[in-house]
């Protein structure tokens, strides 16, 4: 997708010279003439939405970033607001032919002759990572109060003394869910164990608690022999029931955490090459500047990452639906790309399964926000990834072993995507919202960009960096990228991000439930 183009601080802006609409940088009312496109506007077109700009016949497709993003469902007119009152995903939805071009665009990688560094810490196995914390997993929902329990006895701002004499502790996290039983043990299963494996591995982690019920289909014994996982000083377990309930295991927990603490508390920070970091790329209330300001800068940024070594991973299956012939023309190898097109396949007989589709999946404030079709969220939130090799696709919460640019199938919903990044190894989440998000990852710290500079002048206090100056002529991609750059950066060195100053990050550990709840 070419780069975007305006007439200054103008009304507009024109992503590429084939598209049959422009983008309103600020409210257009009807009667303002939009002299660089020769139109004048008929109507009243929302900042972030979609003016036409010639004459789109009915069923005739309609192109932005040059690329078909839905199908004209009336006649519409130059001048006109262009959404969900005149336009959808087609007859198809969504269906239609495109052309994958298998490893087209696929080129060397270039390495910078002096990567970058960042203060991590390495672990025994040699394993980086960016925070120290210990962490509480529930092996099923019975046990997720106990877990809870634990983990408050240990939180700074109830109990500061628990933690005083550990200064190089992040925290003591609870992460609990919702499942673990009444299960099918075939898909499901695996992915739950594979999901619970990949955080109790996590090298954010210094020592892991699992804590299970007792009964539950998903048993811890079963559990750690799945994920080739052995009991020792940083990982220990137990069963509620054979403790003795509740109180007692409370009690238990939190005497194990304290045991944990001095032998996780002996760390030190290190500088060390920026290629030990892995970047899980998240978007959620995208709106229509999101692929034009915070995805590209952050895909700039992911190409900077990647030059200095490092790996991202770009996920949410259902918001790629539209442009994954633009991924398949940067796979490495066609197995790689048809790696890809066979996780759309199965997300498209999963959706019909369920009596949808996928554009489903644009949420109201992704279309209050200017987002009219899948295809066109979709084409945007591929910005994120760059420019890069896409060197691999993992399936969920699968150990990402690849360096580079890579794909991981998860779901759209950002707090089950986000879980199946970290349970592959990412060690930091950079998030981008135009429409507003407080979201924050446990045990991986959360960088939050912001699409527009109104979303970050009522937000700030949540939200990291604000590019929306790129709409607004004031910053380019390239110099926001750098910024998200040295951010990321920073904050892998131990910089608190704003979700972290706020607490964020235990709620949001949801694994993806794919099969039948018995």
């Amino acid at each position: 997708m070419s780069a975007m183009t305006s007439d200054g601080a103008g009304p507009v802006l024109r992503l590429h010279p084939n598209d049959d609409v422009v983008i309103a940088r600020r409210q257009l009312v009807s009667g303002t003439s939009i002299s660089a496109e020769g139109v004048t506007v008929s109507g009243l077109v929302p900042p972030g939405h979609k003016l036409a700009v010639r004459p789109i016949a009915k069923g005739a497709p309609v192109r932005r970033y040059n690329q078909i993003i839905g199908f004209a469902t009336r006649e519409i007119r130059p001048g006109e607001h262009v959404h969900l009152h005149n336009m959808g995903i087609g007859a198809e939805h969504g269906a239609f032919a495109r052309d994958y071009a298998f490893c087209a665009d696929a080129k060397p990688t270039v390495y910078v002759p002096q990567p970058r560094t960042f203060r991590g810490i390495v672990r025994a196995d040699g394993r980086v990572a960016t925070r120290n914390y210990i962490g509480i997993l529930s092996s099923v929902n019975c046990s997720a109060t106990v877990v809870r329990a634990i983990a408050d006895q240990f939180r700074r701002d109830l109990f500061p003394e628990r933690l005083a004499a550990y200064p190089h502790v992040d925290g003591v996290v609870a992460l609990t869910h919702g499942t673990g039983c009444g299960m099918d043990m075939g898909e499901s299963m695996t992915i739950l164990r594979r999901t619970l494996g990949g955080y109790a591995k996590h090298a954010n982690f210094g020592a892991v608690l699992v804590i299970g019920l007792g009964c539950e289909a998903n048993q811890i014994t079963a559990l750690l022999g799945a994920e080739g996982l052995a009991e020792g000083d940083r990982l220990r377990t137990y069963n509620m029931q054979e403790v003795g309930g509740t109180a007692k295991a409370i009690a238990r927990g939190v005497a194990l955490v304290g045991e944990m603490l001095p032998a996780v508390n002996r760390v030190e920070r290190s500088e060390v090459p920026a290629g030990h970091l892995t970047l899980g790329l998240q978007c959620g209330g995208s709106d229509g500047y999101s692929g034009i300001t915070a995805n590209p800068a952050l895909g700039n940024a992911v190409d900077r990452l990647v030059a200095h070594g490092g790996t991202a991973i770009l996920s949410e299956t259902p918001e790629i639906y539209g442009a994954e012939h633009l991924l398949t023309r940067r796979a490495v190898t066609r197995e790689v790309g048809e790696k890809l097109i066979a996780r759309i396949r199965w997300w498209e007989d999963y959706t019909a399964r369920n009596h949808g589709e996928m554009n489903n999946n644009p949420s109201p404030g992704n279309k209050a926000g200017g987002l009219t079709t899948i295809l066109e969220k979709s084409l945007g939130a591929v910005a994120k990834g760059g420019t890069t090799n896409l060197v691999d696709v993992y399936e969920y919460a699968q150990p990402v072993d690849k360096k580079g640019f890579v794909y991981m199938d998860t779901p759209g919903y950002d707090p089950v995507s986000a879980t199946g990044q970290v349970a592959g190894g990412a060690n930091l989440i950079v998030f981008t919202t135009g429409r507003g998000s407080a979201y924050g990852c446990a045990p991986s710290p959360s960088l939050k960009l912001a699409t527009n500079s109104e979303l970050w002048r009522r937000q700030e206090e949540d939200i990291d960096i604000d590019c929306g100056q790129i709409a607004e002529g004031s910053a380019t991609i390239e110099s926001v990228g750098e910024r998200i750059f040295e951010m990321i950066l920073a904050t892998a060195s131990g910089q608190k991000s704003k979700s972290e100053l706020f607490g964020y990050g235990q709620q949001e550990f949801v694994p993806w439930q794919v099969g039948a709840v018995m």
